[in-house]
């Protein structure tokens, strides 16, 4: 199977180019759906095409870094160190590195804008307003993300139908044209249940916060462990109303 070959600039597209991006997304989502995990991300890998893995130490992210890792994929591994993630993540990603031999490279903060922010708001004031944890997020994740990808024609995610109501139509792949990129779900038709049960077969290594009702693990201060019956990420933001609660991340932009 081929992967079709898409029309990068590593820049915000025009609307022409941007169409032409969402086909070849979708072409390359129908390739991906006919192979499973290993063979989607070789599939990427061979393209020769610069492909970025962004984890947050879920258990979802750990199951796409052990086998890029196993199979020495040419994808490389990142991870936004936002400066408010909980220890047991932080320790993970030590015991990542050394358990698979690999090196997750973490991207930071602007600490200037971190300091206005905290100078403006306090250092908890995303719990003041929308708008103020939009900012927080924008500094501690957006930006750092931008500094991630930049120069990738692939951003590899760890998102899947079944966490939330906003993601339950993702697909294998996708335009992300505000990025000028494609943006590659591997897992996007697996359950909890599958993710689970291929962890345990495996041995992978998980963030212990899963066992203690954390199925979405983000910044400390912004999640907390789920109720019986709540949805999986019901934990992220949960002092806001709106059930869409998203960082930003993986809300797509319009293309001017």
């Amino acid at each position: 199977m081929l992967v079709p070959s898409p029309p990068f600039r590593h820049t915000c597209p025009n609307r022409k180019e941007a169409s032409e991006m969402t086909t070849t997304a979708a072409a390359l989502s129908r390739t991906l759906e006919q192979t499973d995990l290993a063979g989607r991300l070789e599939l990427i890998a061979r393209t020769g095409r610069k492909a970025v893995f962004t984890t947050s130490l879920g258990i979802e992210d750990q199951v796409i870094t052990e086998a890029i890792a196993t199979a020495r994929l040419d994808i490389g591994i990142v991870t936004l160190d936002t400066g408010r993630l909980f220890e047991e993540t932080e320790a993970l990603i030590g015991r990542t590195e050394a358990r698979y031999g690999i090196k997750i490279q973490r991207f930071r903060p602007d600490a200037d804008a971190v300091n206005a922010y905290v100078k403006a708001n306090g250092r908890n004031g995303f719990y003041d307003s929308i708008e103020n944890r939009h900012a927080c997020c924008h500094i501690r994740k957006l930006e750092p993300l931008a500094r991630a990808l930049d120069g990738a024609a692939f951003w590899i995610t760890g998102l899947r139908r079944g966490q939330s109501g906003n993601r339950a139509t993702t697909p294998y792949a996708e335009s992300d044209a505000a990025r000028g990129l494609i943006k590659i779900n591997p897992l996007a038709d697996w359950s909890l249940a599958d993710i689970q049960a291929h962890v345990a077969k495996r041995d992978i290594p998980i963030n212990p916060l899963h066992a203690r009702g954390y199925p979405s693990i983000g910044c400390e201060p912004c999640t907390r462990a789920i109720k019986p019956g709540e949805p999986e990420r019901a934990g992220r933001w949960w002092w806001e109303n709106d059930v869409k609660r998203e960082c930003g991340l993986h809300v797509a932009e319009p293309v001017g």
